[in-house]
C-alpha cells in the first residue's frame, strides 16, 4: 500500500479497509449430521417409522411462528413464486414504498434448496435408514434496516436441521457509525466517493472487528426464529455461527473520476500481464506457488454496469480489482475457503496443547485472523499493481537501462531487452511472486537453463556462476537489490517500472502503439 500512495497518494482523498459483505451461518451441531440425527433420534426415542411425522409437526411449528413473527412487526409478508428473484432489491423497494428508513421491513416466504435429513427404505436390507441429502423446503426471510448495523437479513429453513443464514454489510454498517457521529460523507450504492475525515471512519471500520459475533446473531435469530426455543423440550439447543463467506475491501478515493479513468486501464492490463498463477497463490498466501494444480487458478476479466472488474481465484477464494462509483479504486480479497489459510493458536482450544500453526476455521472465533489474511492479501495487490508505471515515457523507463553504466569502478554492459536470454530475465524477475518474496540465484538458474536441474553439479555450478554476473548486472542497473542477511533478491522501485513498461510494450499491438504516439 505504502508504494501505491507514494506515487499516486496526491491524486487521492484517502483509503479505508475493512468488511464488505459478510455471509454468516447458523447450525444446531447435534443435528447436523446423519450420525447427529440419528444420535438425537436415540437419546430422545423417536422411531425411524415416526420420523416424518415428528419432522413435520416441528415445521408446521416454525410456518406458524414466522407468520405470527411477521404480524407482529407488521411488516408486508409475501411469497415468492421463484427462487431466482433478487429479494435484496425487492426488500429495497419495499422500504422505499412504505417509507421505512430504519427498524424492520418485509417478510418473504420462498420454496429454495436445502439439506435435510429424511427416512428412507432399503430394498437390500429391507429396513429403515436415516439419509440427508439435498432437498427443496420453504425458506423464511426477515430483512431490516438496523439502527446500528444498517440493511441486513437472516433467512431459516423450515425443515430440519432448521439452519440459519445470515448477511450483513460492513459499509453499511459504517454508514450508520458515521450518521451517529455526525460525520459527513457520499456514497453510493456500498461504496463511499467522498468522508470529511477518513481517518475518523478507519477507525469506525476498525470497531467492528471487536464486535461480538455469536450475541449479535443470537439476538437477531430470537427476535425472527424464537420459536427455536420451544421445538426440543426444555433442553434447547444453541447455535454455532460461524462465516461461510467473507469480503474485505480496501477502497482507494480518488479526488476525481478523471484521475481514476486514466489510471485504471494500466492497472488492468499491468494485472493482466503480471499476475500469472503463482502470482495469484502468493497474493492469497499460498506458499507452495509451484506446486499448482492445472485449471486451479483462473483469471477473470469483465465489463460490468459499475465499471470493469479483474479477478482472480483459487480453490474459491479470490482477489479482484474494480473501479466503482467513478473515483473508487476497490481491491476485494473474497474467503470462502478457509482451510487454504493458517491461524497460530492451541489445537482443538486446548490451552494445555502448545499453540501452533493450525488450519483456519470458518468459526466467527477466527474472525479476526481472517480479517489479517484479507487485509494483506489487498495489500499484496495494491504493491503488484503499484507497479504499472502509469504516466511515465517508455524512452525515460527503458532508456538508462539500454546503455553501459559504471558501479564501483566496474564497467556493466547494456541490457538488450530483446535478447532472448535477457528478456526471458526480465519476464522472470517481473512475476508477482517475485515482487512478494523474492527469488534466488537458483529460481533464475532454472528459469534460464532449465537442463541444470538435471546436469551434475559441475554444470550446476557454471551456470549459477553465469547467473551470478546476470545478478550483478541487474544491480548494476538498478533493478534488484539484496535482501540484507538473505541470498534472495527483490525488485527495486526502478526495477518494478522497468519490467511492467517493458512487459506492457513486449505484449503490446505495433498498430496501437504507433496511434497513441500520434
Amino acid at each position: 500500500m505504502k508504494k501505491f500512495m507514494e506515487l499516486f497518494g496526491e491524486k487521492t482523498i484517502g483509503c479505508l479497509s475493512g468488511w464488505d459483505r459478510l455471509a454468516f451461518r447458523g447450525t444446531l451441531r447435534w443435528l447436523a449430521s446423519k450420525r447427529g440425527v440419528g444420535s438425537y433420534l436415540s437419546c430422545n426415542g423417536i422411531l425411524f417409522k415416526d420420523f416424518g411425522r415428528w419432522a413435520e409437526s416441528l415445521t408446521r411449528r416454525v410456518r406458524a411462528a414466522c407468520e405470527d413473527v411477521g404480524k407482529s412487526l407488521g411488516i408486508r409478508m409475501e411469497y415468492l413464486r421463484s427462487s431466482t428473484l433478487c429479494k435484496e432489491e425487492r426488500a429495497r423497494k419495499i422500504a422505499k414504498q412504505d417509507g421505512i428508513e430504519t427498524g424492520p421491513i418485509c417478510m418473504f416466504s420462498v420454496v429454495e434448496p436445502c439439506y435435510a435429513p429424511t427416512v428412507v427404505g432399503n430394498r437390500e436390507t429391507k429396513q429403515l435408514e436415516l439419509v440427508v441429502r439435498p432437498r427443496k423446503c420453504l425458506w423464511f426471510y426477515f430483512y431490516w434496516n438496523d439502527p446500528d448495523h444498517g440493511f441486513g437479513h437472516m433467512r431459516m429453513q423450515s425443515w430440519l436441521p432448521f439452519t440459519i443464514k445470515s448477511c450483513l454489510n460492513g459499509r453499511h454498517w459504517l454508514e450508520r457509525q458515521l450518521l451517529a457521529e455526525g460525520l459527513a460523507y457520499k456514497k453510493s450504492d456500498n461504496t463511499f466517493r467522498w468522508i470529511a475525515d477518513c481517518e475518523r471512519a478507519q477507525l469506525l471500520l476498525d470497531e467492528q472487528l471487536k464486535t461480538d459475533w455469536p450475541a449479535l446473531f443470537n439476538e437477531y435469530r430470537r427476535l425472527h426464529f424464537g420459536v427455536v426455543d420451544s421445538l426440543f423440550g426444555s433442553d434447547p439447543l444453541h447455535y454455532y455461527w460461524s462465516a461461510e463467506s467473507t469480503e474485505w475491501a480496501t477502497d482507494i478515493m480518488f479526488r476525481s473520476t478523471n484521475e481514476l479513468d486514466h489510471l485504471f486501464p494500466c492497472l488492468v492490463r499491468h494485472g493482466i500481464l503480471l499476475a500469472q498463477s503463482p502470482a495469484v497463490m502468493r497474493f492469497l498466501g499460498r506458499k507452495n506457488a509451484t506446486g499448482a494444480l492445472p485449471g486451479e487458478v483462473m483469471s477473470d476479466l469483465r465489463k460490468r454496469y459499475e465499471g470493469v472488474r479483474l479477478k482472480h481465484w483459487v480453490n474459491r477464494n479470490s482477489v479482484k480489482v474494480y473501479n466503482k462509483a467513478g473515483n473508487v479504486l476497490r481491491v476485494e480479497t473474497t474467503i470462502n475457503n478457509t482451510r487454504d489459510f493458517k491461524m497460530f493458536r492451541h489445537p482443538n482450544d486446548d490451552d494445555t496443547r502448545p499453540a501452533s500453526w493450525q488450519k483456519l476455521r470458518k468459526g466467527v472465533s477466527d474472525l479476526h485472523r481472517r480479517a489479517q489474511v484479507s487485509q494483506a492479501s489487498n495489500e499484496r495487490y495494491v504493491e503488484h499493481l503499484a507497479a504499472s508505471s502509469a504516466g511515465e515515457p517508455l524512452e525515460r523507463l527503458l532508456g538508462g537501462i539500454s546503455r553501459p553504466v559504471t558501479r564501483n569502478g566496474r564497467r556493466f554492459r547494456a541490457i538488450n531487452p530483446w535478447d532472448v536470454e535477457d528478456f526471458r530475465m526480465l519476464q522472470f524477475i517481473a512475476r508477482g511472486e517475485m515482487n512478494i518474496n523474492g527469488f534466488r540465484n537458483r529460481d533464475l538458474r532454472d528459469e534460464l537453463y532449465p537442463k541444470s536441474k538435471t546436469a551434475d553439479r559441475a554444470q550446476q555450478r557454471r551456470a549459477s556462476g553465469r547467473v551470478t554476473r546476470r545478478l550483478a548486472l541487474l544491480r548494476a542497473h538498478g533493478l534488484i537489490r539484496k535482501i540484507p542477511k538473505e541470498n534472495r533478491y527483490v525488485l527495486s522501485a526502478k526495477g518494478r517500472k522497468v519490467t511492467a513498461a517493458f512487459l506492457a510494450a513486449s505484449s503490446a499491438d505495433a498498430q496501437r502503439l504507433m496511434e497513441t504516439a500520434a
